[in-house]
């Protein structure tokens, strides 16, 4: 049998989903309308959306050759899908885009003109002259604007732009950096700027941020939270989990609530009220670590219904075997007379933080 030749796509387009089942069709239209000329594929990578997303997806590949998906089960992330789906194709030439018909499609051909001009990467730009947020409320230019001065101050590249999700780049400087991106949350592209080992040359185009017409907005106060701890990881490297870095600074935030609530107490009860004063607090700071754990720390496995319940107990039961670990542990350190208080104490803490941590990734937020 012969083998058929099949030209390569010179350029990939890598599209992340979720419920976004109402504008892929419209997406592969547009665009087909705007790279008529130029040998190119649409790479979907959908996160197992509940709104029919991947089947849209295939009934358009069956009808066009150009298109493909990959269907991603029990993993969820905006940057992760968008590695996946670079990795996957031969193109030497990579897009990254929305699915929701935010980014403005009629720029990729320039775009790819501009990038074979001895450039690494061109990014789709909200914040030069010509370029712009549309219609956004004033909380979200806030969130958009913080982040990237941010970003700005923590890259060594003039970019107007770090926390844009529009972008084009070579599949060799994606080669040469995967192994250092860390996958985490929704901005890939300031990823890729802190993983490369030599600066970038980059451009910047201008672009009109479109009114979303499907799908879930991406920018809220949870991306916010994966953009900063991204940032933090970045900031003290890679063999602390991300996972462990926010569990642990929702735990220092549950200490904040465990005083505001024992305080109150004691000032109207009197110290004769503490253990019930200390009870209290310390079921009321456990039931918020755990509900902003899961809102946060485990979004990608976040429990619902019953689950929640069941979830909280076993949390609940956990952090308590956690707290008898942490003062034994320091107890016993200070007896021994080898270590002071405050280092005894500190020892206590890191044992049941991590003793919480790694027990309740296996217990209450079971992996899918």
């Amino acid at each position: 049998m012969s083998a058929v030749f099949c030209p390569p796509p010179e350029l990939a387009i890598i599209v992340p989903t979720y419920n976004e089942a109402h504008s892929v069709a419209e997406l592969v239209r547009r665009v087909t309308a705007v790279l008529n000329t130029t040998a190119w594929e649409i790479i979907f990578v959908d996160d197992d959306s509940p709104d029919g997303t991947a089947e849209q997806v295939r009934e358009l590949a069956r009808q066009n050759a150009r298109v493909r998906l990959i269907q991603r089960i029990g993993r969820r992330g905006l940057s992760s899908a968008c590695i996946e789906g670079m990795l996957a194709t031969t193109a030497p030439f990579l897009a990254v885009m929305d699915g929701d018909l935010q980014h403005d499609e009629t720029l990729l051909p320039r775009m790819l003109e501009t990038l074979k001009n001895e450039y690494d990467i061109v990014i789709g730009s909200r914040y030069i002259d010509g370029g712009g947020v549309g219609e956004w409320n004033t909380r979200r230019q806030w969130m958009s604007r913080l982040a990237t001065r941010i970003g700005q101050r923590l890259i060594h590249a003039e970019l107007h732009d770090p926390m844009s999700g529009f972008f084009m780049v070579r599949a060799s400087v994606i080669r040469n950096c995967v192994h250092h991106l860390s996958g985490v949350g929704f901005k890939i592209l300031l990823d890729i700027f802190f993983a490369t080992p030599i600066p970038l040359r980059f451009r910047e185009l201008p672009f009109i941020f479109r009114q979303r017409i499907a799908g879930t907005s991406k920018l809220e106060s949870a991306v916010l939270w994966e953009y900063l701890l991204m940032l933090t990881q970045r900031l003290i490297g890679t063999r602390i989990p991300l996972r462990f870095i926010a569990f642990s600074l929702i735990g220092g935030l549950g200490v904040a609530v465990h005083m505001a609530v024992l305080w109150p107490i004691l000032h109207l009860l009197g110290s004769t009220a503490f253990l019930l004063g200390q009870a209290t607090a310390t079921l009321v700071s456990m039931t918020s670590n755990f509900f902003l754990n899961n809102i946060l720390t485990y979004r990608d496995q976040r429990l619902v219904g019953r689950q929640l319940l069941w979830g909280w107990l076993s949390f609940v039961v956990v952090c308590g075997l956690g707290a008898l670990a942490n003062v034994g542990i320091a107890n016993a350190l200070f007896q021994q007379g080898n270590s002071g208080w405050f280092l005894s104490a500190l020892a206590g803490i890191l044992v049941g933080a991590v003793w919480n941590y790694a027990v309740t990734a296996v217990y209450t937020w079971k992996p899918h």
